[in-house]
């Protein structure tokens, strides 16, 4: 039954029905971090990640920095691409109008930002969930003073809604000392708390209408090139990796009872941690020839936090499974929305009003 409504709602799209008496489409609006960040970023003057700068972007439209932390699109990007759905625009993106968040939805996910409000502190200025969640708020006090209550309603419980964080909860949180997370719990009693908090999160987000939501899981994060190389032997920190497999448990059985309880949810959990896994210890199997170090960084200065101007590229980006320190590529990217796709049994539109693909990887400039 809920794919058939996914598939009817997709559908819908694919036809620019109305919904209600309004012309809105049926649209996403996307909650998380880094990793689905499009811009927000960009925007916060005294934040401190921020991915605007070369080589930022380079695989993407023309090529310049445009607020994602990668070469070219996120996760987000490619599952909306490959469903018909338009890509929804950073919230802080100065032409953003209400017609637009009609037609395309809005994207909330700034980078640093994480579950918990304390998470990410020493990067300044970010949105955790609880402020985007708030911003949320906002926007749909916007769209009701434009159509109304029962058709803002109508359009926000017709939307999908993705929310994507928890990395950051624990490699710029619960991972570090300096952090009083780290201290007041044990693992098992941090990632309860984690859980228990994004319960009382997405449970606000029904509240304020949404009805058709999934959550990405976490991937084996002690094996991002910055946990390599903060290790004493350059292998995966399984600690990490551990602590990524019991959220990720913990959070697929939370969805699965919230979404039985709360009227007309469908809260489902995207997981693709096997097969990032899988492509981390077997990169060639995938098409890739390097699983653990960035394309993007300073030669043998490690690690470098960010990708600048001055760092070196890899001769085909498209072989390597992460761009910098923290995130992947948009070849790695692209094999995670594919799987969470299929995992999912997401419906495919064929809408082709959908943005255009990323181009093939150029060789290195310093290549």
């Amino acid at each position: 039954m809920k794919f058939a409504l996914v598939a009817t709602l997709l559908a819908l799209t694919a036809l620019g029905i109305a919904i209600g008496g309004c012309q809105c489409e049926i649209v996403q609006f996307i909650f998380g971090d880094s990793l689905s960040d499009v811009g927000n970023n960009y925007y916060l003057s005294k934040g401190l990640a921020k991915a605007n700068n070369p080589w930022y972007g380079i695989d993407f439209g023309n090529g310049l920095p445009n607020g994602r932390f990668c070469n070219g699109r996120t996760i987000a990007d490619i599952i909306g691409d490959k469903m018909g759905l338009p890509r929804p625009p950073a919230f802080l993106d100065p032409s953003l109008t209400e017609d637009m968040i009609m037609q395309n939805g809005v994207n909330y996910a700034s980078g640093g930002g994480g579950i918990l409000n304390e998470t990410g502190t020493y990067f300044i200025q970010r949105f955790s969930l609880y402020k985007q969640i708030e911003l949320f708020q906002g926007t749909k006090e916007l769209i009701r003073e434009k159509i109304g209550d029962n058709e803002t309603e109508n359009f926000l419980q017709k939307s999908l809604y993705v929310v994507a964080l928890g990395s950051n909860d624990f490699i710029n949180n619960y991972l570090m000392p300096v952090y009083s997370d780290s201290w007041t719990y044990d693992a098992d009693g941090f990632v309860k708390y984690l859980t228990d908090t994004l319960r009382a999160q997405l449970t606000i987000l029904h509240s304020l209408g949404a009805r058709q939501l999934m959550v990405f899981g976490l991937g084996p994060m002690g094996c991002i090139p910055l946990q390599r190389v903060l290790s004493t032997s350059g292998g995966c920190q399984e600690k990490t990796n551990k602590l990524a497999l019991s959220f990720n448990q913990a959070t697929s059985k939370m969805l699965e009872d919230l979404s039985s309880k709360l009227p007309n949810a469908s809260f489902r959990f995207g997981d693709a941690y096997d097969v990032i896994n899988d492509l981390i210890s077997n990169p060639v199997k995938y098409g890739f020839n390097n699983s653990d170090s960035p394309c993007c960084s300073w030669g043998k200065i490690r690690p470098a936090l960010t990708c600048i101007p001055l760092s070196k590229l890899c001769k085909d980006r498209s072989k390597y499974v992460f761009w910098d320190e923290y995130h992947p590529t948009d070849s790695a990217n692209e094999l995670v929305a594919n799987e969470i796709i299929r995992k999912m049994g997401l419906s495919r539109s064929g809408s082709s009003d959908a943005p255009s693909a990323a181009p093939d990887a150029a060789p290195s400039p310093q290549g």
